[in-house]
């Protein structure tokens, strides 16, 4: 008989944990830090872990980006001819950076097991209107836990009375026994240009031969995507990566931590409420859903 997959929660972290030991799979989701996703293995595989000495408050690892990823330049924006200050939480760059619920606290709504994967609907419901985004919503993380991979829901309803614009990433960090001898696969044919404090300028022209090999590059780059699929390639394991979304980018970041890469998968690019790339506006009452999920092989 097979293991069934269990999920504990720890009420006084607020730290759900998954857990299958006869698949290999382990996960935790701190749901006081935006329910993010800081442990992940798959088929015996660290995929996901702590970034430590890294905090949280400096990587935002595996946190939900929204109402916009990356950055805006001095948290400013026009939007229907008003004027909107975010809070600046980058002060060495005057920006705002990766939106406004990475440090949320969410709640559980639903969960389920079974003998093949774990489910987990999370929620958080704005109902303050801030400075910057003056907008109530409700945004719902579905996280599904299998032996080979990981799907993760994302569902933002505007329950306001005015439409708003957002994009949306995921920030997470993933591991490599060996990231020198680790590369990406993706399609490709546009780069954004980042100026001055990781600010869009541009885009330019990009051709990418077979693969990008990591190497020792110093990475803090974003690429407009082909198509909806990134693989990470790595000597133990292979991790693709997929987004039901229709417009797709890829940020790629290595941080000061061995062998550990940032591959974040996005909606749009940095400052993108000033230049729009990527930009969207959800009505009052409509939802937007994406998903993304990483498969090992």
């Amino acid at each position: 008989m097979k293991i069934v997959y269990k999920i504990s929660h720890n009420k006084t972290s607020n730290i759900l944990e998954i857990e299958n030991s006869e698949s290999g799979v382990h996960g935790k989701i701190y749901l006081n830090s935006g329910a993010s996703l800081q442990k992940l293995t798959l088929k015996g595989h660290a995929i996901i872990k702590d970034l430590s000495p890294l905090t949280y408050a400096n990587t935002y690892a595996s946190s939900i980006l929204f109402p916009f990823a990356n950055r805006i330049k001095d948290g400013a924006y026009t939007f229907n001819d008003n004027d909107f200050q975010f809070e600046i939480n980058q002060k060495e760059e005057n920006n705002a950076l990766h939106g406004l619920v990475y440090n949320k606290a969410f709640h559980i709504v639903d969960q389920e097991t079974s003998h093949d994967s774990a489910s987990i609907l999370l929620e958080y419901n704005e109902t303050e209107l801030s400075i910057g985004f003056p907008y109530t919503y409700t945004i719902q993380l579905k996280y599904v836990f299998t032996s080979n991979d990981l799907s993760l829901g994302v569902s933002v309803k505007n329950t306001d009375s005015k439409a708003f614009p957002f994009t949306l990433g995921w920030h997470p960090y993933f591991l490599s026994d060996d990231l020198f001898n680790s590369s990406l696969e993706f399609n490709s044919s546009k780069k954004i240009v980042l100026g001055e404090r990781n600010i869009t300028t541009g885009i330019e022209n990009f051709e990418l031969k077979d693969v990008l090999t990591i190497e020792d590059k110093q990475l803090d780059d974003c690429w407009v995507l082909d198509s909806n699929k990134v693989t990470f390639n790595t000597p133990k394991y292979k991790l693709i990566i997929e987004s039901s979304a229709e417009n797709n980018f890829l940020q790629a970041y290595t941080p000061p931590k061995l062998n550990t890469i940032a591959i974040e998968p996005t909606t749009g690019v940095s400052d993108s409420f000033n230049n729009k790339i990527g930009l969207e506006v959800l009505d009052p009452n409509d939802i937007y859903n994406i998903n993304w999920s990483l498969k090992i092989k």
